[in-house]
């Protein structure tokens, strides 16, 4: 059993920021990874980012273009996603989810179907 509880959504205007939190158990929190996911409606579910928990390594979708950034603080079971410039196309629910294990070859999973457990979501509204 694992539980993962997403919070900081809200409604924005383009420009600003927001920072979303994923509070996890210290064993989920040490997992391989914990990625972040949106989807918006009528879309499918898309990768933004993802950090390990031993070595903080971090990986981010190209869809972002850098303004996103991921951290975590392992002292409270958190992980962060740090949001910059946000335009409406990044409207969507997002979900904080863990990676058990490592995937063969790049080790982060960016797909969905490879993640091993996933919160509830927080949705995020930018208007333009």
């Amino acid at each position: 059993q694992v539980q993962l509880l997403e919070s900081g959504g809200g409604s924005v205007q383009a420009g600003d920021s927001l920072t979303l939190s994923c509070v996890a158990s210290s064993r989920t929190m040490r997992n391989f990874a914990t990625g972040w996911l949106r989807q918006a409606p009528g879309k499918e579910r898309e990768f933004v980012a993802a950090i390990k928990w031993g070595g903080g390594g971090t990986y981010y979708s190209d869809s972002i273009k850098g303004r996103f950034t991921v951290s975590r603080d392992n002292a409270k079971d958190t992980v962060y996603l740090h949001m910059n410039n946000l335009q409406p196309e990044d409207t969507a629910v997002y979900y904080c989810a863990e990676q058990f294990t490592p995937v063969t070859g790049r080790g982060f999973a960016t797909e969905w179907t490879q993640f091993d457990a996933w919160g509830q979501g927080t949705r995020v509204a930018v208007s333009s």
